[in-house]
């Protein structure tokens, strides 16, 4: 029996998509690396793994809709059912959505809805609170409010660092992501 056939979309080091790409019994094949920033880390990983990227810079589109339809074909020459998101710093719009509805997840590192949008983490650390988190969830239309699927809180020391919070974060991120693309898969 085949497995599944699934895209993660990132933007930086990637280090979500190594945890994917590692886990043992993984319930997918990732089939393509979706980036939009040229000579992001993560496209170093991709190639260890022998994961093909597709890698586009959204200046040189005229829409978001005409780099998504793009992808769209990209992700269908693939095969690909499902896209999951790890550290992908650009909001879906209706292309993407419309043709991949209930199946993108994303990974965002605070307890929504607390904390959406970029810099959660550094959010958190400023809004002086005694917990954060991880969340799993659908993407839809809005900004980090799409339905949650799991959560696990990560509390803030007393002689955390930005750093050293933001490291403990990931630990419980590279943990959790894979687990759930296998819950969500099997």
């Amino acid at each position: 029996m085949s497995k599944v056939k699934a895209a993660v979309f990132a933007s930086g080091s990637g280090s979500n998509f190594q945890a994917i790409m590692e886990t043992n019994d993984l319930a997918c094949d990732v089939v393509l690396l979706v980036c939009d920033k040229p000579g992001a880390g993560v496209l170093e990983k991709a190639k260890k793994y022998g994961v093909p990227s597709f890698v586009f810079e959204p200046k040189q589109f005229a829409s978001k809709a005409e780099y998504e339809k793009l992808i769209v074909q990209k992700l269908q020459e693939s095969g690909v059912t499902w896209v999951f998101l790890a550290g992908y710093m650009r909001i879906a719009g209706p292309t993407l959505l419309e043709a991949y509805e209930g199946k993108i997840v994303n990974i965002h590192p605070s307890l929504l809805p607390d904390f959406p949008g970029i810099d959660a983490i550094g959010q958190a650390f400023k809004a002086n609170v005694d917990v954060t988190g991880v969340t799993v969830h659908f993407i839809d239309a809005g900004i980090d409010t799409g339905p949650i699927i799991a959560q696990e809180p990560v509390d803030i020391l007393k002689e955390d660092t930005e750093t050293s919070l933001k490291e403990r974060i990931q630990k419980v991120e590279h943990e959790l992501y894979p687990r759930v693309i296998n819950q969500l898969l099997q």
